[in-house]
């Protein structure tokens, strides 16, 4: 088994409680002129370096809709679906996995993803090592337990999911079985441990390198990549499917309008989300996540392959392809959609 270093449930119960004590529990019974609805983010980097750049966001939400946004940022995956399912976030930044989780058991549903400067809806997870370490992904895949690894987050989608879907389980490896050490940790954590030399090996994405070479260029130019995967769908806004309606449209109205305006207005939120790396907002559902169901089955079915079971063999093959011909058939009419450049 992978070793883990997150947060466990215990301490996440005492985080949630918390949460609810600093006044970000259930405000049902509040009237709804006085109602504050919670935005929470887990930044992929740290919060002093993440809220500089969401906080002009969240202020612009404020003051469009005329809603109440108080802006949390929490410390993992797993908590953020947690104040979710529990009231106690109402409205946040959601990478596709735990947005998954969260429309599955927070009843959570998905407003709006985001498209990046290029007008990507898209990004990779990647694998880095130190410039000069002579470690090539070969030299990775050959295991040995010769490495130091750095793993993203239980429930990160580029952090663990992506390369456990497209890299390591193809090939039936185990990291807890192939490298010295298996650590979990934020992308950058991960980046600057690879930087210094504290970690040989780690997973990231292509947005958390340019942010690290925005924030930390001098350890960016000690990183190369050396694995990239298949485009994984970006981050999404995330809602409880319980809020008014009328809300909720104001929140999906605000995220796909933003940044669209002509003028120094449109030109200064589209300022904000260069500063976020985001070209802006589209319209969403959960069917978007398709991607993501395919990566857990492929992952589903890998370990029933390696447990040896038929029936769960037969069973993790039959999700696995079905699945699989929804996000062939989606990518074939989304290509057709898309005009071909003369």
């Amino acid at each position: 088994m992978i070793r883990r270093t997150l947060v466990g449930g215990a301490v996440a119960a005492l985080a949630l409680l918390g949460l609810a004590a600093c006044g970000g529990g259930d405000t049902a019974s509040k009237p709804a002129a006085e109602k504050e609805l919670v935005f929470s983010i887990l930044p992929a980097e740290s919060q002093a370096s993440s809220e500089p750049l969401w906080r002009p966001l969240i202020d612009d939400l404020r003051k469009e809709t005329g809603l109440n946004i108080k802006l949390r940022f929490v410390s993992n995956y797993a908590l953020l679906v947690q104040a979710m399912s529990a009231k106690q976030t109402d409205v946040g930044w959601f990478s596709a996995l735990p947005a998954l989780e969260a429309t599955r058991r927070a009843n959570g549903k998905v407003i709006g993803r985001i498209v990046d400067m290029q007008g990507r809806t898209g990004y990779e997870s990647v694998l880095i090592v130190k410039k000069g370490s002579g470690i090539t992904l070969d030299k990775v895949l050959a295991c040995g337990k010769t490495y130091s690894f750095g793993l993203g987050d239980a429930k990160s989608t580029s952090g663990t999911l992506a390369p456990m879907a497209f890299l390591f389980g193809p090939r039936n490896i185990e990291p807890g079985e192939c490298f010295s050490q298996v650590r979990n940790a934020n992308h950058q954590a991960n980046a600057l441990g690879v930087a210094n030399g504290v970690v040989d090996v780690a997973t990231n994405n292509s947005v958390g390198l340019v942010f690290l070479a925005k924030q930390f260029p001098a350890q960016a130019e000690k990183i190369e990549v050396i694995w990239e995967s298949p485009m994984i769908p970006e981050s999404s806004i995330v809602v409880r499917k319980d809020l008014d309606p009328a809300t909720i449209e104001k929140l999906r109205s605000f995220f796909l309008t933003y940044g669209k305006a002509q003028g120094p207005e449109g030109d200064r939120q589209r300022a904000v989300l260069k500063g976020l790396e985001y070209g802006g907002f589209l319209p969403a559902d959960d069917s978007y996540l398709d991607p993501v169901r395919e990566m857990e089955a492929s992952e589903d079915l890998r370990k029933a392959k390696r447990s040896g079971d038929q029936a769960a063999i037969k069973k993790a093959q039959a999700t696995y392809d079905a699945i699989h011909a929804r996000v062939v058939n989606a990518a074939k009419a989304e290509a057709a959609r898309t005009p071909v450049a003369p």
